[in-house]
């Protein structure tokens, strides 16, 4: 059986992992942190690097923050790189730079490995219950092989093309979540704002053309006032970031996810870097000195 290695286990991670692991694959395991013991307990084996891991797994995942994360796991001391060997596949799930991804995956196929960028969408939830939308770029024949580990984490598994086609869709997955985020926001302010019942509101509009999984579940959480992550706002400014700087490289305007990235950036400013991004609506509540639910004088 294939074995496989797992870098980085935080919120999204350690589930990911732990969905390997309940579905038999014999799996090692390195976080800075300390690998958890209700994985150890499941019979992940720790690991004391990327280097180690690297030497005893031949599929080796990575779930890092950002890009200089990714970079300092493959190719910093003790990284992945130093290990690597023929035949080995490196599959990086974090949400990073397009263009740093292709550098990458050339430096890694040096080595005489192969190389996938497979970022995910579905949030906490979706990898505790295995239900992620993975977005993958590379090379059908290496997809092929990973295709049954990619199964016990996610059920929406796509070849988008090849190596950092699936981190221009995760970009794209980004600007329509916040786009949506600041769509909704607005609209159960304004309901609220009239005098009007937000939460009503939203389950009105969930039988009808405006609904969406946002509306859903960060319409809720507007109006439930929970922004407990769920997905950081440092994060989605990190994805935005991504999508700002390729589409400038592009000649691309992208005016809305501008305004989107201005209002998570005055959430930050207010100390809301780890407010889930749902709280994008504080911004707007700010500018309507007004917040959903409250009483009108």
């Amino acid at each position: 059986m294939t074995t496989a290695g797992f870098i980085g286990l935080g919120i999204m991670g350690k589930p990911m992992a732990a969905n390997l692991r309940k579905n038999g694959v014999e799996l090692t395991a390195f976080t800075r942190s300390g690998v958890p013991d209700e994985l150890t307990q499941a019979g992940v084996t720790t690991s004391t690097s990327p280097a180690d891991v690297a030497a005893k797994a031949d599929v080796i995942f990575i779930m890092v923050p950002d890009t200089p994360d990714v970079e300092r796991v493959l190719f910093g001391e003790n990284g992945v790189a130093s290990k690597l060997r023929q035949g080995q596949i490196v599959v990086d799930m974090s949400s990073i730079s397009p263009i740093a991804t292709r550098d990458f995956a050339a430096r890694v196929r040096e080595k005489g490995a192969d190389y996938l960028d497979a970022p995910v969408s579905g949030g906490e939830v979706g990898a505790k219950a295995a239900s992620l939308t993975i977005m993958v770029g590379g090379a059908q024949a290496t997809f092929d092989k990973v295709k049954p580990m990619f199964d016990m984490m996610g059920k929406n598994v796509s070849l988008i093309g090849e190596v950092g086609a699936g981190q221009i869709c995760k970009v794209a997955n980004q600007v329509i979540v916040a786009a949506t985020i600041e769509a909704v926001g607005e609209a159960l302010l304004l309901a609220s704002k009239a005098g009007v019942d937000a939460e009503k509101v939203r389950k009105a509009l969930m039988g009808g053309f405006a609904s969406s999984r946002i509306l859903e579940v960060h319409g809720e959480r507007m109006t439930k006032r929970t922004f407990d992550p769920g997905f950081r706002i440092e994060l989605h400014q990190k994805d935005l970031n991504l999508a700002l700087s390729t589409a400038q490289s592009l000649g691309v305007s992208l005016p809305n996810t501008a305004t989107c990235q201005a209002l998570f950036n005055a959430c930050a400013a207010h100390g809301g870097k780890a407010w889930d991004h749902s709280g994008m609506v504080r911004a707007l509540e700010y500018l309507a000195d007004h917040e959903i639910g409250q009483q009108q004088k």
